[in-house]
């Protein structure tokens, strides 16, 4: 799987969990300011991608630091590779 192919999936996963429309998915979207997402929605954003990757990315202390898609989009790129 692409890069752009994982992105794609990380972005409809979300849309589809958190009823967005996949043009507000860019990657300099802040996920409170722009996507109106909370501390509550990050937990089910990490369910949904764990599921969507089959990764373990709980735990993960660089999660916490995610700001905008932009930076997920990074982090579950990692993931995948680490996991490759």
């Amino acid at each position: 799987m692409t890069d752009e192919e994982i992105i794609k999936r990380i972005n409809s996963a979300l849309a589809e969990e958190f009823e967005l429309e996949l043009d507000e998915m860019v990657p300099e979207a802040v996920f409170k300011d722009d996507l109106d997402l909370d501390s509550l929605d990050a937990v089910d954003m990490v369910i949904v991608l764990e599921q969507e990757f089959g990764i373990k990315i709980k735990k993960d202390e660089a999660f916490k630091a995610i700001r905008t898609l932009g930076d997920l989009h990074t982090f579950i790129l990692s993931k995948k590779s680490e996991a490759a």
